[in-house]
Parts: structure tokens; sequence; C-alpha cells
């Protein structure tokens, strides 16, 4: 039976409500599914993060905890007098300005700064001083294998740093400079005399400044606009450097140039000065001047070096002078610092280690003329809990060289 046009209209909506509606299901459908597949995959995601932050470990292992990381610290080296003068000049000029540092190089290029004490001017001018026994002037062709070497500062707060005049002070300055080498304890005037020298090593901020308590004559001083050494006679000055360098540094090191020549004990000025350094802040103090080794002391936890005697120097008809020590030092930003000494024999113009049995020997006298402090057959040094004073022992016959 044929239908009707309006029986065909109404079967035709019937037809497109019927796909508008599966159309409007299926989509229905598939947002149901998205959202489920989207919360699944969150789900599983929050899971999986959560069980990889987890530490494992291996069934019936105990779980490992991280080491901690050792405590920064910087590795200072300490040598004794240097000079290339008379005898020593001869010897280097045939065997060469290296010549002196043949068993020390490798051991001061290890560490992160290593000072001298430069007990000579300079200079290839100058104008001798005329009331000294012993004057001293070495070639400027000697530093650069003393930058070699691994020396990278030195001290002139010293007796000999203007046995050559003003003249012969300023071209040690200008040597010095053109050779990269740092220098404390002398200056164009008073403020640069008495200026720290700083360095950052390992995160640690380092100041060192050198004071002389052994100076010829007053006209040596540094003054305003007045080239000279740093005096400590009056300890004034130099307690003031320590404080502002204490201020601005984490390590504060004196090298102190004082004492009596060829006398195992520091006599009193050198306790004295030893003393105001370290309430002022200085952290360690390391001396020369006297020629032989002097003792180490442990005043409230900083430790003081009084003499590390010679070690580039002339040969002495006295056996004492030819034993020397280098002194190692690690210290911490706290300012701790740990001691190692190390003992040499000086033959003329080269320090040589001592063989076992003479190093150890050197190590025992030293430990003998020390107060509060102990040092180990390697040469480590530590705080003695026994009570033991350094007494002034009869001084060494006078110097014949």
């Amino acid at each position: 039976m044929n239908q009707t046009r309006m029986q065909r209209l109404q079967s035709q909506r019937k037809k497109k409500r019927n796909t508008w509606k599966l159309v409007a299901f299926r989509t229905l459908l598939f947002s149901i599914l998205a959202v489920t597949a989207s919360g699944v995959y969150l789900l599983i995601n929050e899971f999986t993060r959560d069980f990889s932050s987890s530490p494992q470990q291996p069934s019936g292992q105990p779980n490992e905890e991280v080491p901690p990381q050792p405590e920064p610290r910087i590795n200072l080296t300490f040598l004794g007098d240097v000079m290339v003068s008379g005898n020593v000049e001869k010897t280097l000029l045939e065997k060469g300005f290296d010549y002196p540092y043949s068993y020390v190089r490798q051991m001061l290029h290890a560490d992160d700064y290593t000072i001298a004490n430069l007990e000579t001017p300079v200079t290839s001018r100058g104008t001798p001083h005329a009331d000294k026994a012993f004057v001293y002037k070495s070639p400027p062709e000697a530093l650069p294998a003393m930058k070699e070497a691994g020396i990278d500062a030195v001290n002139l707060a010293n007796n000999h740093s203007m046995d050559q005049g003003v003249e012969g002070l300023l071209d040690t300055f200008s040597a010095l400079e053109a050779n990269q080498i740092q220098y404390v304890g002398a200056g164009r005037d008073m403020d640069q005399a008495y200026a720290p020298v700083y360095v950052e090593k390992n995160g640690i901020r380092l100041a060192v400044l050198g004071f002389s308590r052994v100076i010829p004559e007053v006209s040596w001083y540094a003054g305003k606009n007045k080239p000279g050494v740093a005096a400590t006679y009056d300890p004034a000055r130099a307690v003031q450097a320590i404080r502002e360098a204490d201020a601005n540094a984490d390590v504060v090191v004196v090298i102190a140039h004082w004492g009596e020549e060829r006398k195992d004990f520091p006599v009193e000025h050198q306790k004295t000065l030893a003393k105001a350094y370290l309430e002022a802040g200085a952290d360690l103090i390391v001396g020369g001047h006297p020629h032989v080794v002097q003792g180490l002391e442990n005043i409230d936890g900083k430790w003081v070096v009084y003499s590390l005697g010679n070690f580039v120097f002339t040969r002495s008809t006295e056996p004492k002078t030819w034993e020397s020590m280098v002194v190692t030092a690690s210290c911490t930003k706290a300012g701790d610092c740990d001691l190692r000494v190390l003992p040499f024999y000086t033959e003329l113009a080269r320090p040589v280690p001592m063989q076992e049995a003479e190093g150890a020997a050197l190590l025992k006298r030293i430990e003998s003329i020390s107060a509060n402090a102990t040092i180990l057959p390697d040469g480590t040094v530590q705080k003695s809990s026994a009570l033991r004073t350094n007494e002034e022992n009869n001084p060494l016959p006078p110097d014949t060289d």
C-alpha cells in the first residue's frame, strides 16, 4: 500500500531522531570512557611516583647512609730563611738557580700556598749598609726559579731587607711583583708595610701579615710616604692590622721575625708578642730569625712556631744551624690549624730531607723544647696534656760566617 506524503515525512523525521539519539549516546559513552581512563592514568602515575621516590633496599640489607663531605681546608707550607748571596750565589751560578728546590718542588706544588722568609734585598743596585757584620744582596735572576718551585709569598719584615738601602728595597718590590710573588712585612709606605695579603682557596679566605722585632735602626721603619719595614717593637700598629685582617678573613697567619740568634728557646718578647697577636685574632704564628729551630707552643688552641731555622742559606760552623724544619698547616674555615713538622738538613744553598734516624732525633729535640706539644713519628703535632713549659737555654756561640 502506497504511503501518503505525510506518512513519508513522519517516517523520515523518526529516522533522524533515532540517528541523533545514537550519536548522543555514543558521545556520552566516549566521554565516560575518556574520564575513566584519565582517572586510572593519574592514579597509576601517582602510585608509581610515590613508589619510585621511596628508597628501595634489597631484602635484609640496612639502609646505606650517604657519607658526610669532608670539611674544606686550606693547606699551607712555611719555609725558613732564604737568601741568594755570597757563597750561596756562587753555588747557584754553577748549579743553577733551581738547585735549592730539587727536594721540595713537588711538595710545594701540592699545597695551596707557600710562604718563605726572604732574608735579603733582591737588586743589582743599592748602597750596602755600613754598620752591619753581614750585608746581603741577591740577584733578581734568582726569582723565576723561586716562583717556579712553588713559593707564592715571602716575608720582608726582617733585619736584612734594607741591607742595600731604600733603593734596594724598592728594587725588591719591583722584582717580586714582576715574578708574581706576593710579599708582606715591608712596603712603599706604612700602610702597605702593615697590610695583609689576602688569598682565597677552597672557599676559605686567608690573610698573611709580617712584622719584625729585629731591625738594625729606626730609619728602616716604614712611615707615612716612607718605604720601610713593618716594625713591632711597639705592637700597637701590628695588633690593629691583625684585628682588621681578622674581620675580613677566615684564617689569619702572622710571620714574625723575632728572638735572639742561636737560642733554642724563645725569649720574653717572643712570648709577649705571640700572646698579643693571638688575642688580636691571629690563628697561627710562624717565626724566624734565630737561625736555629725553636719549639712550638699551643696557646688557647692556637699554634705558635717560634723559629723554623734556615732554609736556603749559607753554611755556618755551628751544627745546630744546619737543622731546619718545614711546617705544613691544614686550616679550617674556623681558623683551626693542624700542623706537621718535616725535618730538613740545610746544605750550602740547598735543603735536603733528613734520613729517618736523624729526622726522628730532630723531631724529638723539637718536642723537648716545645710547650704543650707532642710530635708524632710522622711529624704530626698534637696538643699535649702534659704540662711542659719552654725555658731558656744557654745561647750557642756567635756566628763566625
